[in-house]
């Protein structure tokens, strides 16, 4: 008699999103306004701290997607173990957008849903990873610095491009970085996180310091140029959203 076939595995359940709480009466809508923010805010970063070790603990990406049409916004929070980068939770949340499109102020847009997607875990976040920037800013105060004040967590800012600022090729091989400049200031580093791939660029948010920021990306970049982290949380949010607006008007 042949053996029962063993029953196909259930796919694993993606969370459902998190409706992000109603923005407080004293958001801000004018650019003015939201730069006052920043300014008020970036006196609380904290960069004597060197944040926790590389490879220990866990590691969050956050990521968002928007569909403008509808004016909505998915963030997803994805929590990677950092010895094996195997997923250990994921959570949603799902938004309005909270404030116009302009350079240099987008963690507006992004803040409410990411921060409900982060309430969501009930798995510690260990340090967050943002695909975008921190100190790397025109005002010094990125993404990742602003969700590292609120949060009180270590974050980093990876980006994808260097923004406006300025850097000299690193050497071809992986783990080699030259200073991102604003003029003669150094605001992160361009990583070489792939042999003869384009650089990352990463920044401090809070409660990490540079040096820390850029092993934490080696770390998290063992086979692609971008973080695992970064990966995870962009393929979920857009898969999110994709199934939240699938069929509406």
């Amino acid at each position: 008699m042949k053996p029962a076939p063993h029953p196909a595995p259930h796919p694993v359940p993606h969370p459902t999103p998190v409706p992000a709480p109603p923005l407080p009466d004293d958001w801000p809508v004018t650019e003015d306004r939201a730069r006052a923010v920043q300014d008020e805010l970036r006196a609380r970063v904290v960069l004597d701290e060197p944040g926790p070790p590389p490879g220990t603990g866990h590691a969050t990406g956050v990521d968002v997607a928007y569909d403008d049409s509808r004016d909505l916004v998915v963030a997803a929070a994805v929590v990677l173990d950092r010895v094996t980068l195997e997923v250990v939770e994921e959570a949603t949340a799902v938004g309005t957008v909270s404030f116009p499109y302009v350079p240099g102020l987008l963690a507006f847009r992004e803040i409410p849903t990411v921060l409900a997607a982060l309430e969501a875990l009930s798995a510690d976040p260990g340090i967050v990873v943002c695909d975008g920037y921190g100190l790397a800013h025109p005002r010094r105060f990125g993404l990742a610095s602003h969700l590292g004040v609120l949060t009180g967590l270590p974050t980093i800012g990876v980006a994808k491009n260097p923004f406006t600022f300025t850097y000299e090729e690193p050497p071809p091989t992986r783990g080699a970085w030259s200073p991102l400049l604003a003029d003669s200031e150094q605001v992160g580093a361009a990583l070489r996180t792939r042999p003869g791939v384009k650089p990352v660029y990463v920044s401090v948010g809070h409660r990490v310091t540079l040096p820390n920021a850029v092993a934490h990306t080696l770390a998290l970049t063992p086979r692609y140029r971008l973080p695992e982290t970064t990966r995870h949380a962009d393929s979920l949010c857009r898969r999110a959203l994709s199934e939240l607006t699938a069929g509406r008007p």
